[in-house]
């Protein structure tokens, strides 16, 4: 039995994966009498004569909520809010097994970015953090953007910042590795969407100089007048030396190439034509740009994708829990650049130098103590920058 055939029996004999369970017991009046009315006034009197106790006497402090409108979901595309449960229900239950966060799967019927926005904000009061998920581009800029705006919450939109906090990670320790400098190489992204831009932004930000970006229609070009306005931002900060064509262009003497785009778009041709020492991360889910043994197979010495049954998987899973109980831990109105990269450096340093290998630059999930160290290096970089 294969992982798809696992997991519609598993979500069929439990109609999915979540529950609600009390806190506190509830088997006689007196239990009722405290848990709901004529008890529960008081709390209620508490938060309404001072907002900040609603830290104090609801979940709203350890409560982030899992938000999408289906319109980008996974390698799945525009498949709507409903298809898109099982994967909210999914990132709700690894907040709880990794961070100890009550999350809340909510999926939203309409893709119109005002609305959405409206929404969002109108049902925040529960959460201590909003997580966005699976939001097209570019919408998803305009909507994390609006929302943090209106939000005294962190909000976060995890296909973009816990991708490239991830990405930052993997791409630190195998330079490690290759005895080569992030300054120095060139890097050649595949896909200019929500991830890819992060991606970019964060690589620059941690001091890359040298990064080129394809798409479907090629390579981002700031002399392309046909760019929409969120890929001429990137092609103004990327593609110094003005290169044209495609993919096999783009990743022609790169040193690293990082995908999350399409499956089954690059070749083992083209890895060839990358510098030696090559480093590939081909992370389209399910469906990698390329299969590892390919990739090996045109020179590439340190692989990574986004799946769990190959080494070096390059996932959120490893950020985001983290982030979130850090951001929480901190009461942060919001989740900064500097958080990102703290984030960033605890995940590859949870790695001694010395344990670095080709199979493992990045580590697993399950590393014990892996979120704490995330979320105490975002705690202290919050409290360092108020």
């Amino acid at each position: 039995m294969d992982y798809y055939e696992k997991a519609l029996q598993l979500h069929s004999e439990n109609k999915g994966k979540l529950e609600v369970k009390c806190k506190v017991p509830l088997e006689n009046r007196e239990e009722l009498s405290t848990v709901y009315t004529p008890g529960v006034a008081q709390p209620c009197k508490e938060i309404a004569a001072d907002s900040e106790n609603v830290y104090k006497y609801t979940m709203k402090g350890n409560t982030v909520a899992v938000i999408t409108d289906g319109s980008a979901v996974l390698g799945l595309g525009n498949i709507g809010d409903k298809a898109a449960i099982p994967v909210m229900e999914g990132k709700a239950a690894l907040f709880k097994r990794f961070a100890d966060i009550d999350a809340i799967p909510i999926c939203i019927g309409t893709q119109d970015s005002k609305e959405f926005i409206d929404i969002v904000s109108k049902i925040s009061a529960t959460f201590g953090g909003i997580n966005l998920e699976d939001i097209s581009a570019p919408r998803c800029f305009e909507i994390e953007k609006e929302l943090q705006k209106n939000l005294d919450i962190p909000v976060f939109h995890d296909d973009q910042h816990g991708t490239a906090i991830v990405v930052t990670a993997a791409v630190i320790n195998s330079l490690k590795l290759v005895d080569k400098s992030l300054e120095k190489i060139k890097i050649a992204v595949s896909g200019a969407g929500a991830a890819g831009t992060a991606v970019v932004k964060m690589l620059l930000n941690a001091g890359a100089k040298n990064i080129v970006v394809s798409d479907i229609k090629g390579i981002l070009n700031r002399k392309d007048g046909s760019l929409s306005e969120a890929g001429m931002k990137l092609a103004e900060i990327t593609n110094h030396e003005l290169i044209t064509g495609g993919l096999a262009e783009a990743m022609k003497n790169a040193d690293v190439f990082i995908g999350v785009s399409a499956p089954g778009i690059v070749t083992s041709e083209m890895i060839g034509e990358m510098n030696e020492k090559a480093i590939v991360f081909a992370m389209a889910n399910p469906e990698p740009e390329i299969y590892p043994d390919e990739a090996r197979k045109g020179g590439a010495v340190i692989v990574g994708t986004g799946r769990s049954d190959f080494p070096n998987q390059i996932n959120n899973v490893l950020a985001f829990p983290g982030i979130f109980r850090g951001a929480l831990d901190a009461r942060a109105g919001k989740i900064t650049e500097n958080m990102k990269v703290a984030a960033a450096y605890a995940l590859a340093s949870s790695i001694k130098e010395e344990e670095l290998r080709e199979d493992y630059i990045i580590p697993d999930i399950f590393h014990p103590g892996l979120s704490e160290a995330v979320a105490k290096a975002v705690k202290r970089a919050w409290e360092e920058e108020q």
